[in-house]
């Protein structure tokens, strides 16, 4: 989708964790806004995001490309799981 921010909308500081988390049976986009979030889609790609708006028929925020986050929109139906465990703290 090209290197277009939206107004109003920042890409993460930080990479992603180093680690695939475990596929969940049910998980929800919503419950992943602004957090870390590994996706599965149908297709068998899989790779981070970080999402920063949930829409019916729309999902967008940042996909992590290996080097950079990227502003990404994706349909929901194309979806199979998501999984955005938390972020370990020094303490």
């Amino acid at each position: 989708m090209g290197f277009f921010q939206p107004e109003g909308t920042m890409a993460p500081q930080f990479p992603p964790p180093p680690y695939v988390p475990p596929k969940p049976s049910v998980s929800y986009m919503i419950d992943c806004v602004y957090q870390n979030t590994y996706v599965w889609l149908w297709n068998g790609e899989q790779f981070w995001f970080y999402p920063t708006r949930v829409e019916y028929g729309e999902v967008s925020g940042y996909r992590w490309n290996g080097v950079f986050w990227q502003f990404y929109g994706i349909d929901p139906r194309l979806i199979e799981a998501v999984a955005c465990p938390p972020t370990p703290t020094l303490y």
